[in-house]
């Protein structure tokens, strides 16, 4: 359990820098690109062009990721403050600072976060922008100081030495070793603490002194996957022979490499192929002078030509450290295919091995579900499920269940937690984002992806699947949106939703500012225990409680459940909006439901909210009696 907890932690430090970096790898790509085609040595050598290179290496490279990190941590004011923070150690020191943006960034959004939070509430009207730019600039003009005196000198330091030992593994021929821990490291999804938090920084100071850096092709290099893959395409067997090809194609051009860990988790000797492959790629690389000028992200063999410095020589090094790889992989997994016992290949079982590794769901998963269940002949159960099984589920299920007794099909529609989830679903609709959890809880179902709730196309299809199994890929059904909901169900209950925890006009900065403002308003309700609104943030962050047209319904975790002391709602309007996760709410229902009192008012809500006519008399009415009054369709 120890080590399963360290390694989950590790995954999400990597998963953390990975995050700084990769959305700005297109700005590393550019930075390379020019350096490539301008420097003196360069494809056209251009002397006024060339002067963008050190400013963007120095400057504009760490300030993005400075300012990506305190987004992470705190939206766009933990941004701002983040890149604010990262100018400091930009200018107390004399080399890119990669390492310093990635502690002031996160560190810079943090602080304001704290100090956000701290005097939540406590602002008096009319003085919230007033203390919010000042607040941002005092602490960001602080943190530039206490980096530019402290954090750049010390990250200076540090860069120093681990360049210093990168050299030595070079000069003492070592560098190849690094194979041993990279390879499985990018199997077991712990690579990229060492790839965006040592690799990059220091290959883009080797690059800016040198012309180029070896360390971006250690995790890049596509040499040790292909190789793997190719061996599955002559020796494989089954479901996994048949898809090498199109994984093949993915890894070597797309530059995907995940797309083959499965294939080695089939096959846990195929460890030694990737490691061998890799060993005898950097060994070709130190030797014959390989390297680039930039980060290649993905590791396609288009990016690697793309940022190889213009010399001849180093486009046959790298060329030659990927081809040499390939063969020795290949070799290697081959010997390995052909002599091993094991006779059946579950790609598919492998593919979710891979992805209880990675600890989230896989871009490339999708590629390996070939074999996952078909839609039954005879449906009798679908149930809808998220994590709680009391908030989008519920309104899911009553969206699901007005749609399907208007379709005249006896069906039934249920919504339950993912964890309970019973044997007999024959069908499950879920969030997108958690379809995995439930795959694994039910293989044998019929799974369906969705990603908004109130109108989601998926509904659609589904019901005229059910009507029509032999014309539903070739037909487009519409579903009356207008329909009645059953006697009584579409009413806004006095005990569950009061005049009184209905808030208009508000307005929020951020989307945890407005659920802890619902949470707070559950509270005082005494619908909650004050644990509740925590339980909430934590929801919203495992998945997003945006439903689609304007609204989202924040609720707790499956967990929080024991914090419900009666069921109940609130509902804020917020005119102007505010981001969930860059989708724009005017609409939040606070919820809090125990023992299923408050289903039956969600599903009115969940009708009410279907139509955009009703969204916008919502968000437009004047008064908590007009809002009661519309969600109870009078």
């Amino acid at each position: 359990m120890a080590q399963s907890n360290i390694k989950v932690a590790v995954q999400k430090f990597g998963n953390f820098l990975s995050s700084m970096v990769m959305p700005n790898i297109s700005a590393f790509i550019a930075w390379g690109l020019i350096t490539a085609l301008f420097i003196p040595t360069g494809f056209f050598p251009n002397e006024s062009l060339a002067k963008m290179v050190g400013p963007m290496v120095t400057y504009l490279l760490p300030l993005l990721i400075g300012y990506t990190g305190g987004k992470l941590v705190h939206d766009q004011r933990g941004g701002v403050v983040g890149a604010i923070a990262t100018m400091g150690v930009i200018v107390g020191t004399d080399i890119p600072m990669f390492l310093g943006a990635m502690i002031m960034g996160p560190f810079g959004g943090l602080v304001i976060k704290k100090f956000d939070q701290s005097v939540e509430g406590k602002i008096k009207a009319g003085f919230e922008m007033l203390v919010n730019n000042f607040s941002a600039g005092i602490l960001g003009g602080l943190l530039a100081i206490l980096s530019f005196l402290a954090i750049g000198p010390a990250v200076d330091v540090f860069t120093g030495w681990l360049v210093a030992g990168v050299d030595w593994l070079v000069s003492t021929g070592l560098l190849p070793l690094t194979s041993i821990i990279i390879e499985p490291a990018k199997i077991l999804f712990l690579n990229n603490a060492i790839n965006h938090g040592v690799l990059s920084p220091i290959g883009v100071e080797q690059a800016k002194t040198t012309g180029k850096s070896l360390l971006f092709l250690l995790e890049a290099n596509p040499g040790p996957g292909i190789g793997v893959l190719l061996a599955y395409c002559i020796f494989g067997k089954g479901t996994a022979k048949r898809t090498a090809p199109g994984a093949a194609i993915i890894q070597f051009f797309g530059g995907i490499h995940e797309i083959y860990f499965p294939y080695i988790l089939m096959r846990p000797m195929l460890f030694l192929a990737v490691i061998l492959g890799g060993m005898s790629g950097v060994f070709t690389l130190v030797l014959l002078g390989g390297g680039l000028l930039a980060p290649a992200s993905p590791g396609s063999i288009l990016a690697i030509m793309a940022v190889t410095p213009h010399h001849a020589g180093t486009y046959l090094a790298n060329l030659a450290g990927v081809l040499v790889a390939g063969i020795v992989s290949f070799v290697v997994s081959s010997f390995v295919l052909k002599t091993g016992k094991q006779q059946d290949e579950d790609i598919e079982e492998a593919a979710k091995k891979m992805q209880e590794l990675k600890g989230k769901k896989s871009s490339v998963s999708n590629v390996f579900s070939a074999t996952s269940a078909a839609m039954p002949e005879t449906v009798n159960k679908i149930v809808f499920a998220c994590d709680a099984g009391m908030g989008s589920s519920a309104m899911g299920a009553s969206l699901l269940r007005k749609k399907v007794k208007e379709a005249g099909l006896n069906i039934s529609v249920t919504n339950t937690a993912i964890s309970n989830l019973p044997a007999d679903a024959q069908i499950v609709v879920t969030q997108e984002e958690l379809t995995p959890r439930a795959q694994n809880k039910l293989p044998n179902a019929y799974h369906i992806s969705v990603e908004n709730f109130l109108s989601s196309p998926e509904y659609d299809k589904l019901i005229n699947q059910l009507k029509n199994p032999e014309t539903a890929e070739l037909q487009e059904m519409v579903e009356d949106a207008e329909a009645n909901v059953p006697d009584g169900s579409n009413q806004a209950n006095d005990a569950l939703l009061l005049e009184e925890n209905i808030f208009l006009n508000q307005s929020f900065t951020t989307k945890e500012e407005a659920i802890r403002f619902a949470g707070r308003a559950l509270v005082k309700a005494g619908y909650v225990k004050e644990s509740y609104i925590d339980a909430m943030i934590a929801r919203d962050e495992m998945t997003s409680t945006y439903m689609g047209n304007d609204v989202a319904i924040p609720h707790g975790t499956e967990e929080a459940k024991k914090d419900v002391l009666n069921s109940g709602f609130t509902v804020l309007q917020v005119p102007n909006g505010v981001d969930f996760d860059g989708q724009k709410v005017r609409l939040i229902f606070g919820i809090a439901g125990k023992d299923g009192t408050h289903l039956e008012i969600l599903s009115g809500i969940a009708v009410t909210c279907s139509d955009m006519a009703n969204i916008e008399k919502l968000v437009e009415a004047k008064s908590a009696r007009e809002i009661i009054d519309i969600l109870n369709d009078k």
